[in-house]
């Protein structure tokens, strides 16, 4: 769901970066994602037959042979990625950024508050913990943005995917400030904030990290989480104004729905 906070873009002498969501920065899940395309199998139960009777013998009691349950669809990092959204589903002007996640030494964020450790934990990982495949992609708006973060991860159910929702949620309500970390271009105390989220897939929620002052002063993130099925949608908005937010975050829901409603979540 979360990944590192990543540069995007330099606008001017400010440098701005991404939360890649509740997100895989990355494209790398906790469990290698198959290299085959999704598939349900199911074997159907055996017709019930009746046997023949006459008047002197009782009917033989039906017999169903017993199913075997269909296995779990399972969604792949290439399935997870045609889910993403490509610059047809954008307006004009945007374009495909470079994933630079693993140029250079980490951003990340810290707190010696004991209460920030699961943000924290969350945020520095490159993968939700049970996420099982993922897959991203970045968007740039323009030289002042908005930029965009777009991540999948399969979660495996759709009560995984409320589990981490509600583990993401507590993390931010029990955490109100931690320090930004950018190699080469210093520390900065960051706030943390919910704000309202997008109506867009199950149960959104967003958060608002927002740098107050130091070297980083201005610097602005903001992340929404959603499911679909049972995979996280996370939608991080650098540099954007609030319907940038709102309509990134539903048109890659919409997009993602559609894309992966041929799977099952349970």
């Amino acid at each position: 769901m979360l990944n590192p906070l990543r540069p995007v873009a330099i606008a001017g002498a400010a440098l701005v970066l991404t939360l890649a969501g509740c997100s895989g920065g990355s494209g790398k899940g906790s469990a290698a994602p198959s290299a085959s395309s999704s598939v349900t199998t199911s074997t159907t139960s055996t017709t019930p037959t009746l046997a023949s009777t006459t008047s002197a013998t009782p009917a033989a009691t039906p017999t169903v042979a017993p199913s075997t349950p269909a296995p779990k669809a399972v969604r792949t990092a290439a399935e997870l990625t045609k889910a993403l959204l490509v610059l047809t589903d954008l307006p004009a002007g945007f374009s495909i950024d470079k994933d630079t996640a693993d140029d250079g030494p980490a951003v990340t964020v810290s707190s010696k508050d004991s209460r920030c450790a699961r943000l924290v934990a969350l945020t520095n990982a490159d993968n939700p913990p049970g996420s099982k495949s993922s897959a991203a992609r970045s968007y740039s708006g323009g030289a002042q943005g908005p930029f965009i973060d777009e991540s999948l991860d399969w979660m495996g159910s759709t009560t995984a995917v409320a589990a981490l929702q509600r583990s993401f949620q507590k993390a931010v309500a029990s955490c109100r400030t931690m320090s930004l970390t950018i190699p080469g271009e210093g520390r900065s105390p960051i706030s943390v904030s919910q704000v309202s989220a997008p109506k867009a897939g199950t149960n959104p929620f967003a958060v608002r990290f927002s740098a107050t002052g130091g070297p980083l002063d201005g610097l602005e993130v903001t992340m929404v989480t959603t499911g679909v099925d049972d995979v996280v949608l996370a939608v991080t908005v650098v540099a954007g104004a609030p319907e940038d937010i709102d309509g990134a975050t539903t048109i890659a829901a919409t997009k993602a729905k559609a894309a992966l409603s041929t799977g099952s979540g349970t």
